[in-house]
């Protein structure tokens, strides 16, 4: 019979280690992004001597900053650094996503594995209650 010798204490320990790495990926990506995102608003146009377009004339309303499929800038950098992020937005949704089932499922593979040495435990709790000590003194064969 396999014997399993994981410490809960450990596994929570670990998984808020791989939490923080996890944390600081996330952080990573948004800069990333941002990062992106500016370098294509600074890059300008293949126009020499042209720059991207103000970005309001005079007083007005506040709107959504555009999204990567909705370029302000026009120039190939901007483009290939917005097709880019555009082409890699699925990956860095699918590390997020990997990131996060692997401690859930380190998480609930430790409390069931608990949850087995408890019910394990009671079990024989039950049977060394149900064992009558009288019966025992005549198993050894001796009367």
């Amino acid at each position: 019979m396999a014997s399993w010798d994981i410490q809960p204490q450990g596994v929570q320990g670990q998984l808020k280690v791989v939490g923080t790495h996890a944390e600081d990926l996330g952080n990573a990506l948004s800069t990333l992004l941002t990062d992106l995102k500016e370098a294509a608003e600074a890059a300008g146009t293949a126009v020499p001597g042209s720059q991207a377009a103000p970005r309001s004339y005079g007083p007005v309303v506040p709107q959504k900053a555009p999204s990567w499929s909705a370029r302000t800038s026009t120039g190939p950098v901007a483009a290939a650094l917005g097709e880019y992020a555009t082409g890699r937005q699925k990956d860095f949704k699918a590390m997020a996503h990997r990131c996060q089932a692997a401690v859930l499922g380190a998480a609930k593979a430790t409390n069931e594995y608990v949850q087995g040495d408890l019910e394990a435990a009671k079990n024989a709790q039950n049977a060394a209650r149900a064992v009558r000590v009288n019966e025992l003194k005549n198993f050894g064969g001796k009367k």
